[in-house]
């Protein structure tokens, strides 16, 4: 028998997280309701997250070390193409839960609070990004390119929710397009894609043990 006063397993919180936001939206399911849908306890819950937005750190973090996980296999060709592989690792990584983070992408457009709030999970999330597909992430070039990656993933994500297509092709087709846009924002300001010095691969990154990356 399950001691339900014990943490939740993730994937199955996290299952049960986007579920009751595909059925209800975001602000319609209390902890309460989540903890019993997941099979633990308020108290188990509280044992990993002290509340909704926490959540969505928790679960961004795992979408990111699910890229991060194959990003030794990115070593290879332009920048552009390796952002291209990496983003949509990204995107299968968010499929399973596809209804979910449609219906609360809708819910976050009607709350400033929330869109701002996430503005740092968002951004701590590109910046791993920019680290699988082998791109300089740190100083002022590095916060510029943070900020040029999370419009074009914006933009893509946007494509993905109206996307029911079976390849992808509608969504890939925008982050081809976000990316063109990008790269031509980034010749205007005279900031390259960022190759790593020094010609070889570095390995590949592992995220920090601190509980604070993103959705």
């Amino acid at each position: 028998m399950t001691d339900a006063s014990l943490p939740p397993d993730e994937n199955r919180l996290h299952d049960a997280l986007w579920a009751l936001v595909a059925e209800r939206g975001w602000h319609g399911f209390t902890l309460a309701e989540l903890a019993e849908r997941s099979g633990t306890s308020l108290a188990g819950l509280h044992e990993v997250a002290d509340g909704k937005f926490a959540l969505l750190r928790q679960h961004a973090r795992a979408v990111d070390k699910a890229v991060l996980a194959d990003a030794g296999l990115n070593t290879g060709g332009a920048p552009r193409d390796r952002l291209f592989d990496t983003l949509m690792r990204r995107i299968d990584a968010l499929q399973p839960h596809r209804a979910g983070l449609v219906r609360f992408g809708r819910d976050m457009r009607r709350d400033p609070a929330l869109s701002l709030a996430l503005a740092p999970v968002l951004a701590a999330s590109m910046q791993w990004m920019l680290e699988a597909a082998r791109i300089e992430s740190g100083g002022l070039q590095g916060l510029l390119r943070v900020k040029g990656l999370s419009a074009v993933w914006i933009a893509t994500l946007r494509a993905w929710e109206q996307d029911d297509s079976q390849d992808l092709g509608p969504t890939m087709a925008a982050l081809d397009r976000a990316l063109d846009k990008a790269e031509r924002a980034a010749r205007m300001l005279r900031l390259d894609m960022g190759e790593v010095a020094g010609g070889a691969a570095p390995p590949p990154p592992v995220p920090p043990a601190a509980p604070d990356i993103v959705t």
